[in-house]
């Protein structure tokens, strides 16, 4: 079972509301530095807050950071580029002690930026639809027409965007809202097992 402390808690500013909570499911009014287990913390204030406070444990780097590979690993599928495993398996490594700060950081570095890269193709990919719906309006329409074709197909491709926009939102919403309980559910039951029975 992991534990921390008021203070450690309060040396890192923790929210306002979730401050309180916490002292007040323990009937107490200032930090002290009496053991505070995640288990109570958990019990209290909730994942969000319990998670939050990993930041003030010491000495536990390995367990810690094997966690966040843990939770890591159950979205980099999602990445196609394939760094998202590349990061998670250095971190990994890193905390088994098989990588260096050096290797480490490396691999931070490329996982930002992939995500610019993700960004960015996002937003090229968004304008060259827009310039194709212009070209293919300026072919049907001919040159005298440019003008107005131009704002139809901007008009058309704002109405398309939000037609799939919404038609995608409404679809989706339900099963990724389950699908993200569920996993929220998983990583708070491996965080229970890791940090807050005596097993871990």
């Amino acid at each position: 079972m992991l534990y921390t402390t008021l203070n450690q808690i309060r040396s890192y500013s923790p929210c306002p509301d979730g401050w309180e909570t916490l002292l007040n499911h323990l009937g107490k009014t200032k930090p002290d530095d009496e053991p505070l287990s995640f288990a109570t913390i958990l019990e209290s204030n909730g994942f969000d807050d319990a998670l939050w406070c990993l930041r003030t444990v010491h000495g536990y780097d390995r367990e810690i950071r094997l966690y966040a590979v843990w939770c890591t690993r159950t979205v980099e599928h999602l990445d196609p580029s394939g760094v998202a495993k590349q990061t998670n398996d250095v971190s990994e490594r890193y905390a088994n002690g098989d990588a260096t700060d050096t290797e480490l950081e490396a691999a931070r570095k490329a996982a930002w930026e992939a995500a610019r890269a993700a960004r960015a193709a996002a937003a090229a990919a968004g304008a060259a639809a827009l310039e194709a719906a212009g070209a293919a309006a300026l072919e049907a329409a001919g040159a005298a027409e440019w003008e107005a074709a131009w704002e139809a197909a901007w008009e058309s491709v704002g109405e398309a965007r939000k037609a799939a926009w919404e038609a995608a939102w409404e679809a989706a919403w339900e099963a990724a809202w389950e699908a993200r309980k569920a996993a929220w559910e998983a990583k708070e039951q491996e965080f229970i097992k890791q940090f807050c029975t005596e097993e871990g």
